[in-house]
This record gives C-alpha cells, sequence and structure tokens, in this order.
C-alpha cells in the first residue's frame, strides 16, 4: 500500500450551466487487486461528508465508490459507474435514505502504470426523482 495525495474537482450542471464546484485534496492510500486500482481516503467537512471514509475502485472500464459513514455522520453510498449503464442504489444521509440513480455519460482513466495520473468521470444523477443534474468528477492521483 503507497501512501499518495488524491485532489478531487467536482463540478455540478443545471440547466447546462455550471452551478457549483467543489475541490478536496487528502492525504490517501493506494493498492492493486486483481487488476484494479483501490484508492482509500477520509472526507472532511469541506468536502461535505464529515466523518466518512471512502473507497474507490478503478478499472479500465468502470469506477465504484463506497462511502461510508460514522453512526454521527448517517452518510453512506456504493455507487458503479460503466459509461452508458444506469445504476440505482441507496443514498444515507442524516435525513433518510434516497433512491439514487446515475447513469454514466463518460469515463476515462489515464493512470500510469504506478497508478500516477487522472480519472475523469461525467454523470446524470437523479436522487428520489426529486433532484437531477449532470455531475463531473476529475480525480487526481498525485506522489
Amino acid at each position: 500500500m503507497k501512501d499518495i495525495t488524491i485532489k478531487i474537482v467536482g463540478r455540478r450542471y443545471a440547466e447546462g450551466e455550471l452551478e457549483d464546484e467543489m475541490e478536496f485534496v487528502s492525504d490517501a492510500k493506494m493498492y492493486e487487486r486483481a487488476g484494479a486500482r483501490y484508492f482509500l481516503y477520509d472526507e472532511s467537512e469541506f468536502s461535505g461528508f464529515p466523518g466518512c471514509k471512502t473507497s474507490l475502485k478503478v478499472t479500465d472500464s468502470s469506477i465504484r465508490m463506497k462511502r461510508i459513514g460514522s453512526e454521527v455522520s448517517g452518510y453512506g453510498a456504493d455507487l458503479v459507474f460503466e459509461k452508458g449503464k444506469r445504476f440505482t442504489s441507496i443514498y444515507e444521509t442524516p435525513y433518510g435514505s434516497f433512491d439514487m440513480e446515475v447513469l454514466t455519460t463518460d469515463i476515462h482513466s489515464d493512470l500510469d502504470a504506478e497508478g500516477y495520473g487522472k480519472v475523469v468521470l461525467g454523470y446524470d444523477v437523479s436522487l428520489q426523482g426529486i433532484d437531477e443534474g449532470r455531475n463531473e468528477i476529475d480525480i487526481e492521483i498525485m506522489q
């Protein structure tokens, strides 16, 4: 397992216009198993998910994000992103659980042999049909 730095830039769009952008940098751990790279990091107050631990499993064609919160935070999610495919999951918040659906529109992994580089993800999201939008996430893995 290697110590790394992970930088995540998230963008949310509404009606084609940039609505919100968030940048988060954290110390993380990276390891490889069975052809997949795993990135583990703690969320913070700034990322909007204080007390959560997040793992990303990155393969050539998909990303799986598991966010596990403490009893205090109340957050949790298990999402799979694969271009052109729609996945449903339960999104746990301090305000209750909601059905979440994601449709991945873009996924591109440009990681070198050591696991450093960038992963780009674009997806449409629907939160129980109440809130819908387009999101982009840029994940940069640094030494």
